[in-house]
C-alpha cells in the first residue's frame, strides 16, 4: 500500500552499553574450538562481527523499549496522551503474557484510548509495525502511533556459551548454534504521525511484502538460544529478497541508482555482500553496524536509520529504502522520503 498522509515525526535508538568482543567469546570457547579443530575466527573474520553489545544488569525488553520510546516522543515533541497506538515489535519479551506492549504502555502512562499490542515476525517485525500504524493513520483512525523494539540477547549468550562449552558438543552442534553468538542488544522507537501534524517531517511512502514460508524451519529460536541453518537461510533469503525487490521496482517505482540510501537488516559481512550483489546496490549507500553491534533483530533497521540521521547523512528529499527479512521466511521493503 502507498500512503499519502503518513510522516515520521520522531525517531530514536539506544545502544546497549557493554561491549562483548568476539575475541572474548573465542577465548571462552577455546577448549571446544581446539577439540573440534576449528582454527578460523568464524565471528570476526568470516561473519565480520568484531563485537556486539549487551545490557548491564537486569534489563527487560520492556525497559529497553521504554527508554527508546521516551527519546522518540521527545524527538517528536508530543505528549504521551496523544498516542493512539503502541506496537511493540521485539523478538525479546518479558513474559508470554501479558504483552510487552502493555508493560511499555504502562511505563509511559499512555491513555486508556491507546491500543497496544505486540507484533511478532522475527527480524521483520518493526517494518510490519510501521505498516500497521501507517494504515491506521492513513484511514484517519489515529493521529499518532508509537512503534518500539527492545532486544536483550544476554540470556541467549549465557546459555549458548554454556552449552557450547560442554565436552560432548559436536561440530554440527557448533554450526547450528553459531548464529546465536552474533546477536546484539539495543532498542529503537519511532513516532509516526498524520503528515498534516508534522509538516516538513520525513514521509513514509509505503512498502511491499513477499513470503516463502516453505522455509520456516531454517531458523528457530527461543529466549535462551537459536538453531540456524545459515547456509540455506542465506541462499533462500537472497532469493526471496530478489523477488521482493522486483515487486518494489514495480509498485514503488524503484530504480536502484535513484535511491540514496539502503537500510538493510544487519546480519553479517557475508549476508550484506550477497544482498548488495544480488540487487546491484552500491555498497557505499549501505551503512553497516553489525561489525560492532551484531544482529539486533528487528531493531537493526530503525537503529541504522536513526544513526544515519544522527550522522547528518540524510538530506531533505533523500529516498531511503528499508530492506528487511525475517526467518519464516518473510521479506518487506519500504521507502521513506526524508
Amino acid at each position: 500500500m502507498l500512503f499519502q498522509h503518513v510522516a515520521i515525526a520522531g525517531l530514536a535508538h539506544i545502544d546497549a552499553p557493554r561491549r562483548l568482543g568476539s575475541d572474548e567469546i573465542n577465548a571462552r570457547l577455546k577448549p571446544t574450538l581446539d577439540r573440534l579443530g576449528i582454527k578460523a575466527d568464524v565471528f570476526g573474520d568470516i561473519a565480520g562481527i568484531q563485537a556486539r553489545r549487551l545490557w548491564d544488569g537486569e534489563m527487560q525488553a520492556s525497559d529497553a523499549a521504554t527508554l527508546a520510546a521516551v527519546k522518540a516522543l521527545a524527538d517528536a515533541a508530543i505528549e504521551p496522551d496523544r498516542v493512539g497506538l503502541l506496537v511493540n515489535t521485539s523478538v525479546s519479551r518479558d513474559y508470554l503474557e501479558p504483552s510487552t506492549a502493555s508493560i511499555v504502555s504502562g511505563n509511559l502512562g499512555l491513555p486508556d484510548t491507546c491500543q497496544n499490542f505486540d507484533v511478532a515476525n522475527a527480524c521483520l517485525a518493526f517494518i510490519n509495525g510501521m505498516d500497521i500504524a501507517a494504515r491506521m493513520i492513513e484511514r484517519g483512525e489515529i493521529d499518532y502511533a508509537l512503534v518500539v523494539d527492545g532486544e536483550t540477547a544476554d540470556l541467549a549468550y549465557e546459555k549458548t556459551i554454556e552449552r557450547m562449552s560442554r565436552a560432548d558438543v559436536t561440530e554440527e552442534d557448533f554450526k547450528n548454534e553459531m548464529a546465536t553468538l552474533t546477536l546484539g542488544s539495543g532498542a529503537a522507537a519511532m513516532v509516526m504521525a498524520r503528515a498534516e501534524l508534522a509538516p516538513g517531517a520525513p514521509r513514509y511512502r509505503g512498502g511491499v511484502t513477499r513470503a516463502a514460508t516453505e522455509w520456516n524451519k531454517l531458523c528457530r529460536g527461543n529466549l535462551d538460544g537459536m538453531v540456524t541453518d545459515t547456509r540455506v537461510l542465506l541462499i533462500e533469503g537472497v532469493k526471496l529478497a530478489q523477488k521482493t525487490f522486483q515487486v518494489a521496482k514495480l509498485k514503488l517505482g524503484w530504480v536502484v541508482e535513484e535511491l540514496d540510501e539502503f537500510v538493510i537488516h544487519q546480519v553479517s559481512k557475508v549476508h550484506t555482500a550477497a544482498f548488495t550483489k544480488a540487487m546491484g546496490i552500491d555498497p557505499k549507500k549501505v551503512m553497516t553496524i553489525f561489525g560492532e553491534h551484531g544482529n539486533i533483530g528487528p531493531a537493526s533497521v530503525p537503529i541504522v536509520l536513526s544513526k544515519l540521521r544522527e550522522m547528518g547523512r540524510l538530506k531533505k528529499g533523500d529516498r531511503v529504502a528499508l530492506l528487511g527479512i525475517g526467518s519464516g521466511l518473510n521479506c518487506s521493503m519500504a521507502e521513506v522520503v526524508w
